[in-house]
């Protein structure tokens, strides 16, 4: 085993002495030091596999985790380790101690959607257009592990302040519909642990070593979950990189590389500098740029690959100029190179670049792949039909019947499904089972009653339908009997409620042809939608340019990057000029540089469209830390590329320009 890795890499594997952070730049290894580590535990050490945790941030990262261990294990996983997500690990904890969180174990885990609708629930008609940010800032404060209590004293804006009157009947509204939300699968278990040692010392007996991949990710409830865990032994190795800390934004808090410090005095810290992936050139580019951040540590990658192709930084005249010199660069280079499309990736900073280059990808007959967008299956609407799907082949899926009760409302309001929950609560019953129960006309006005049970009857009816007849005309009397259509068109402009209903169409046309396809009725079929995500996930042997967000790109790797939109103000982003969070903005410049293996191509826009008004552009601050090694070509329609002295004179003029804070002239 050992002959696989770097001197860094062993020690890292190998340390068991106390807590570790393993600090593994772009590109050196980490998942490989983290797999190995656990097969170390287990084979060399003798840890019994049920006490050994790996936590990660995404499930596809599990997923390649555990192929990984199972496969340096002899081609099999060994039973009881615990390889998932931060959140996987939340719901099991609460699941194995739901009686001390005060939830049964079939509690519901409302998405985004459902809880904002909840919060505008309570908020009222001053919530409109509104509730998303509510729901944010409750989310925000929930992982900081800010109580309802807390959050009051801490709003410093209109929307905070309204967030923080919300927040205590958010929380009290979950607890009736015995439902979490997302946060709270990290939340709960940190409260139960504080309050409940006897329960923590269980957790801590049944974890005895832990893993933490993408550490620098990390939020302040998931740290304390984490040192929660360890305890005062500090058993674990938690891997990660300060210069990819890119998700400030949603939680995450870089601090807590410091505060892992001041925790645990005792911990090692090892770093993984040497690159597997990029040549000499793009590592010296990536170097220069992170290295105008202030650093907790020193970390410099460097690379045994050759020095490779020069990183190039080309000017266009406009965003639709941009797009239509990188789809022919991309034919062109791939021509020339006798290279597969898959070998390139389009990098960019927000989702709305991605059109422009869709069309002229299309234009010329590129096939590509597009990630870092909405899922189809993670559409509201979409979500609104599955929900019907669940609770058709599932009366006791809690958070489907709450959806389905609720869009479109039936007559049922807030106080009525709150009613309903606290009843199902103590009757230890799913909200379905209990609406049917005789005990719940006590709790119920007449009026809420009859509209309860005459949901709870249509359910039925449909339930025996969707056994007996086609699942597409099943589907087509369901959403005619709720007035889906009538409802969208009421509640959204009339264009994209139009536009909400083709996708219900396609959706349904699609499930009615599958079901006819595999002899299925709409019941059988369920557990085919339920693996929905399937239908997005990428092939892996598709052959096409992957077009995906920086913040999307982050552990990927291709060939040949072209990075594009690199300008003041889209990247980095004028929100975070304006708020003083350039160290993110450069360190997604990092992520985006360090994805490239043999080839960079960096992009700017000498006028970009701003709604209707053409913005004049600079480039980019990010393009002249770079350093002087860039080659820099000019507007491609007029000029032939330059010499390298021209390109490193310009480079050398921008960087002069830009630090006296001027424009370039035109």
């Amino acid at each position: 085993m050992s002959d696989l890795l770097n001197a860094a890499q062993r020690e890292a594997t190998r340390y068991l002495d106390g807590p570790c952070l393993v600090l593994a730049g772009a590109g050196s290894g980490k998942t490989r030091v983290i797999t190995r580590k656990i097969a170390w535990l287990l084979g060399e050490c003798g840890l019994d596999a049920a006490h050994v945790a790996a936590i990660t941030f995404t499930n596809k990262a599990a997923r390649e985790m555990q192929e990984r261990v199972a496969k340096l294990l002899g081609g099999r996983a060994p039973d009881g380790l615990t390889v998932c997500t931060f959140h996987a690990l939340g719901v099991r904890i609460i699941r194995a101690e739901a009686r001390h969180c005060g939830l049964k174990p079939q509690f519901s885990i409302l998405d985004a959607t459902d809880a904002a609708q909840i919060v505008q629930d309570i908020a009222g008609d001053s919530a409109k257009g509104v509730a998303r940010q509510l729901h944010w800032q409750i989310s925000s404060w929930k992982n900081a592990m800010v109580s309802p209590a807390q959050a009051a004293g801490l709003a410093s804006s209109d929307v905070a302040a309204q967030a923080a009157l919300v927040y205590p009947e958010y929380e009290r509204t979950l607890r009736a519909y015995q439902a979490v939300d997302f946060d709270d699968l990290i939340a709960l278990p940190v409260r139960l642990f504080d309050e409940n040692a006897q329960v923590l010392e269980r957790w801590q007996s049944r974890l005895r070593y832990l893993l933490i991949d993408e550490y620098q990710d990390t939020n302040r409830a998931q740290y304390r979950l984490l040192r929660q865990l360890a305890g005062v032994r500090g058993a674990f190795t938690a891997v990660g990189d300060d210069d990819q800390a890119i998700y400030g934004w949603r939680g995450a808090d870089v601090e807590n590389l410091k505060q892992l410090q001041a925790d645990f005095p005792q911990l090692k810290v090892i770093k993984l500098e040497q690159n597997y992936r990029s040549s000499r050139r793009i590592l010296e580019a990536a170097n220069r740029v992170i290295a105008h951040n202030e650093k907790l540590f020193e970390k410099r990658l460097w690379s045994e690959h050759g020095m490779g192709d020069a990183v190039v930084v080309t000017s266009c005249r406009s965003a639709e100029h941009e797009a239509e010199w990188v789809a022919m660069k991309i034919n062109a280079h791939r021509f020339q190179h006798r290279a597969r499309y898959r070998d390139y990736a389009i990098l960019y900073r927000g989702n709305h670049q991605a059109r422009l280059l869709e069309e002229q990808l299309r234009n010329l007959r590129i096939p590509y792949l597009l990630s870092g967008g909405q899922s189809f299956f993670e559409r509201s609407e979409i979500r609104d039909v599955i929900a019907w799907l669940r609770l058709l082949a599932n009366g006791d899926d809690d958070l489907a019947f709450i959806r389905a009760m609720t869009v479109p409302r039936r007559g049922i309001g807030s106080s009525t499904i709150e009613a309903l929950g606290a009843y199902a609560g103590r009757r230890h019953a799913s909200f379905f089972a209990a609406a049917s129960e005789e005990g719940l006309a006590g709790q119920l006005q007449p009026r809420q009653l009859e509209s309860v049970r005459e949901f709870v009857g249509f359910v039925g009816r449909m339930q025996q339908r969707a056994r007996a007849e086609p699942a597409a005309d099943v589907l087509a009397a369901l959403l005619a009997a709720i007035r889906y259509e009538i409802w969208l068109m009421t509640h959204y402009e009339h264009r994209e409620a139009e536009a909400k209903w083709r996708n219900v169409s396609e959706f349904v046309d699609w499930l009615g042809r599958r079901a006819e396809q595999d002899g299925k009725n709409l019941i059988e079929l369920t557990q085919t939608v339920a693996l929905a995500s399937m239908l997005d996930k990428e092939d892996p042997d598709f052959d096409g340019v992957q077009l995906a967000t920086l913040h999307a790109a982050k552990g990927l790797e291709f060939a040949h990057v072209f990075l594009i939109g690199a300008e003041e103000g889209l990247l980095p982003h004028q929100g975070s000029i304006d708020e003083g969070k350039i160290e993110e903005e450069r360190r997604l410049m990092y992520v985006g540089i360090t994805r490239a293996q043999r080839s960079l191509n960096v992009t700017w826009c000498e006028r970009r469209k701003v709604g209707k008004e053409q913005r004049t552009c600079e480039p980019s601050r990010f393009i002249a830390e770079m350093g002087e090694e860039v080659e820099v070509n000019g507007r491609e329609q007029r000029n032939a590329p330059l010499s390298k002295e021209e390109g490193r004179a310009r480079l050398a003029g921008l960087m002069a320009m830009l630090e006296a804070g001027q424009k370039p002239g035109r």
